[in-house]
């Protein structure tokens, strides 16, 4: 089990989902992870935390009060210990602010920012939430990438942001991708480019969370509501699957 107590700047370090249907997204997750749920209370506007084996793995959220039109979605979030320095990079590269840097209280800081082709991202200042106790596990997040149309503009400005190093991986007219290390460490995220096929679906991060079987999950999905959109596919790190949950938001398993 690789449990973690923290994370170095720039790493993805937590995900979670707003859902206009809270219990549908638990019945959900509870029948594809095993997850359990913690309501942190109203004074955090009803934020789930959910617990893989009792850690902390990703939490969920009903819409903000106005935005209750707003689709459902994952967030990425990128770990950073300074994050007024990480605002003024997101607006040195070209990014926009949405979230100004705010204190959750007890837990840490967050903002939440644009990269210049559009894809919405969250980074976190830990305070006693360090991020998801559990990752590359079974049940918790395991890999991030951003699906872009601009791969020169976002490989640049999140260079900027973390001092990524990049490096591009075999390539053609159909997949152009790099993947992002910190320092010497094994690659943390990654970035892919959108092709034609990709028409009508806007610049996201993409979160991947890991299973013990691609196949068994894929079918534990259909049986819950959810939908496979793409796949299970065999990739040279295992086998993966695109898919949607019961409120339409959409991310990807795999089996290493």
């Amino acid at each position: 089990m690789v449990e973690r107590s923290g994370y170095v700047d720039g790493e993805p370090c937590w995900a979670d989902l707003v859902a206009p249907d809270l219990a549908a997204a638990q019945r959900f997750y509870s029948a594809l992870f095993g997850w359990t749920f913690l309501d942190t209370g109203a004074d955090f506007g009803h934020y789930v935390m959910c617990l893989k084996d009792g850690r902390v793995v990703a939490g969920m959220s009903p819409p903000m009060p106005g935005a209750e039109q707003a689709p459902a979605a994952w967030s990425l979030y990128l770990m950073s210990h300074d994050l007024e320095d990480t605002a003024r990079r997101v607006d040195a590269g070209g990014g926009k602010i949405i979230v100004e840097p705010m204190d959750i209280p007890g837990n840490g800081r967050m903002l939440f920012a644009l990269d210049p082709s559009g894809a919405a991202f969250g980074a976190w200042e830990p305070g006693q939430h360090t991020g998801a106790q559990l990752y590359d596990e079974d049940g918790a997040l395991c890999w991030a990438e951003v699906n872009t149309r601009d791969p020169d503009a976002v490989d640049a400005f999140y260079q900027g942001l973390f001092g990524y190093r990049q490096t591009r991986v075999d390539a053609d007219e159909q997949f152009d991708y790099t993947a992002w290390s910190l320092g010497n460490a094994d690659p943390v995220a990654g970035r892919l480019t959108m092709t034609d096929a990709w028409e009508g679906i806007p610049p996201h991060w993409m979160v991947y969370f890991a299973t013990a079987d691609t196949d068994r999950a894929a079918e534990r999905i259909r049986s819950a509501g959810g939908q496979v959109q793409h796949g299970p596919f065999d990739s040279p790190h295992g086998r993966i699957a695109v898919v949607v949950d019961p409120n339409g938001a959409v991310f990807t398993i795999i089996s290493r």
